[in-house]
């Protein structure tokens, strides 16, 4: 095994709860038993992200470096470690898959019992670290940390994929598109023929819109209070674009009556409580599927019962349903096929030095994702 050492480079800390992420020399350990040690090339800013340092802001949670929708090459791996070698190319996971627990084993879910042993909820980090700075010692969000040239990621949050494949495009598949693509194909089961409704038009969303498609469905609303967002969701499939804000009645009143009975799906991609309900009740109410794909645990959500005594049923989707290191290749795979649009979610291309100026920006609705370069491929 080659000598390893620990690694300094640059990271994008977060210090501390809504404020603005610094630009910090960084040191990073070897990778022990069982984990790997890769080199970022690409990452892009996710909600989750933002969601942690503005929403979520538990002071526990900090300092820590962000970031957990990337792409890059392995540089090195610790002991037990046999699945990669330096120099594949991967995408490290939020949602780890040990391969071996009940959860794994069970083709029902993608849930790992092991994975959040591994994270800590509250705090949204890893268990364990291999960052330091300034002597002290910094959380790895989600195990993964990516706003930084170098990470640490134990091997079952890594999935490798085709060696061709551009490290700046693919690494939308490590959240954001796999989670709302999949929340479709895989959690809804949306059927050809069938009519849809997507509830917000970010980047997850506009996945949603993607996956709708590639099943086949006839018609697919796009529901989003921002105009700008109806061409976009246009290019992924979308036949309507209804904005709530133009309609003096609720939003699921209108879909009902767009469809006569409302949507054979639902899909709510904004992480709102009051959005989750409306799209539950605009599904059909016989047989209508409505999946929750937006993130948050700041508030409860309650409903009328019979909503779902009538026959809807209402389901969760975390990563879009994919066992993460056999559903990563292949969606990576879709794309190299031309069968998943990526580059169309890319709106700004960044280095990891303008991590501010990308988090204003999605922040602000001004992007669908930002890309920031990290390190040279």
């Amino acid at each position: 095994m080659a000598l390893m050492w620990v690694i300094k480079c640059k990271a994008a800390v977060a210090w501390e709860p809504n404020k603005p992420v610094v630009i910090e020399e960084i040191e990073v350990a070897p990778p022990q038993a069982n984990e790997v040690r890769i080199k970022i090339v690409a990452t892009a800013v996710c909600h989750s992200d933002l969601y942690h340092l503005f929403e979520g802001m538990n002071k526990d949670g900090f300092p820590t470096v962000l970031g957990h929708e990337a792409a890059g090459i392995v540089e090195s791996v610790g002991p037990g470690v046999t699945e990669f070698q330096p120099g594949d190319k991967v995408i490290p996971i939020f949602l780890s898959q040990c391969q071996e627990c009940h959860l794994c084993k069970n083709p029902k879910t993608n849930q790992c019992a092991v994975a959040w042993t591994r994270i800590h909820q509250e705090t949204m980090s890893a268990v364990e670290s291999r960052f330091t700075c300034k002597g002290k010692r910094v959380l790895q969000f989600m195990g993964t940390s990516t706003f930084s040239e170098y990470t640490v990621v134990h091997q079952m949050a890594v999935a490798k994929i085709d060696p061709a494949a551009p490290l700046d495009k693919v690494c939308l598949v490590g959240c954001g598109i796999s989670t709302g693509y999949g929340a479709a194909v895989n959690t809804a089961k949306v059927e050809p023929g069938s009519t849809c409704a997507v509830f917000g038009l970010g980047a997850v969303g506009l996945a949603a819109v993607m996956g709708c498609k590639a099943a086949g469905a006839k018609r697919i609303i796009a529901v989003d209070i921002n105009p700008e967002k109806a061409e976009k969701a246009k290019v992924f499939g979308a036949t309507d674009f209804v904005n709530p804000k133009d309609h003096d009645k609720p939003i699921s009143e209108v879909l009902t009556e767009m469809t006569n009975g409302g949507v054979d799906y639902s899909v709510e991609c904004v992480g709102n409580v009051q959005v989750m309900r409306s799209a539950l009740e605009s599904s059909a109410q016989g047989w209508g599927v409505s999946v929750i794909v937006g993130w948050t645990t700041l508030h409860d959500i309650a409903i009328q019962p019979i909503h779902l005594i009538s026959g809807r049923t209402w389901k969760g989707s975390l990563f879009g349903g994919f066992k993460s290191k056999d559903g990563v290749p292949k969606m990576v795979k879709a794309y190299l096929d031309k069968k998943l649009k990526l580059d169309e979610f890319i709106t700004h291309n960044m280095t990891l030095d303008q991590a501010n100026d990308a988090i204003e920006l999605m922040k602000n609705c001004k992007c669908i994702r930002a890309v920031m370069s990290v390190s040279p491929q």
